[in-house]
């Protein structure tokens, strides 16, 4: 049987909220290749890509044709990031699967009032989570706490923009959706984490899944000035002894205008 190769790439799927949306992924289709990272608008093999699985400490780079080697043990699912300078920053969840193929990555290129906001591996909770949450196993950094705040600044030329939060990925969302969709095998579900945006909220993530975009209410931005973004991850709705909070783990947060 001949293998499959499998192409993530990065597609402009613009919605509002995450509040009500599937998981938002890269596209999958059979091709010819390697492991490369190329320009997703010219096809060209990208030199000096990082590649990174932070859960498993793996970190590699690619070579000048855009190869690279995936010599991590990948088991259950796992966020793949990928940073280059001048590139928009790229995440996507890999399982066993996955891994085993050869893999095509397209990256696109930035633009100037994009804003990379965090390209490292945040988790987010109390470092109590059941073994059936939504890809607990991967858990190995110690939470900073049930809220992430980064402030940032955002040029004036961005209100003549549509702009987005995009989240690269997102894992251990425990909702009620969540479980309906099979992401997780607990009952005790969780509220969905809230993002705001100086001080307005602007959307929940009730599933886990990459590439996540939402829409930044333009009246809301502070041009040349101080922004600030809020994430608060969700409480356990059916523990009552104790504030318990959700842990999940985000990587790859940004601004891209379009």
């Amino acid at each position: 049987m001949k293998n499959k190769f499998i192409v993530l790439a990065i597609f402009a799927l613009l919605t509002g909220t995450v509040a009500n949306s599937a998981p938002l992924t890269g596209g999958v289709t059979e091709i010819g290749g390697g492991n490369t990272v190329v320009d997703a608008k010219t096809n060209t093999p990208i030199e000096g890509a990082i590649i990174s699985i932070p859960q498993l400490g793996y970190k590699t780079k690619t070579d000048e044709r855009g190869a690279f080697s995936l010599n991590a043990t990948v088991n259950d699912e796992t966020i793949m990031s990928v940073n280059k300078t001048g590139y928009r920053p790229f995440s996507v969840t890999i399982d066993k699967n996955i891994a085993s193929k050869p893999l095509i990555i397209g990256i696109q290129k930035s633009e100037v009032m994009d804003v990379v906001i965090d390209d490292s591996m945040l988790h987010l909770g109390d470092d109590t989570f059941s073994s059936g949450s939504a890809n607990s196993g991967d858990f190995r950094l110690k939470a900073l706490g049930p809220t992430y705040v980064k402030r940032f600044k955002m040029t004036s030329n961005t209100l003549n923009c549509e702009n987005y939060l995009v989240i690269g990925s997102v894992i251990g969302v425990d909702t009620l959706m969540a479980h309906k969709m099979k992401q997780n095998n607990i009952e005790s579900y969780s509220s969905a984490p809230e993002i705001y945006f100086n001080g307005k909220k602007i959307a929940e993530i009730k599933l886990n899944g990459d590439n996540q975009r939402i829409k930044l209410p333009r009246s809301a931005i502070n041009p040349d000035n101080v922004n600030e973004i809020v994430i608060q991850t969700g409480v356990n709705l059916f523990n009552k002894a104790r504030l318990d909070y959700d842990d999940i783990e985000i990587m790859n947060l940004s601004i891209e205008s379009e």
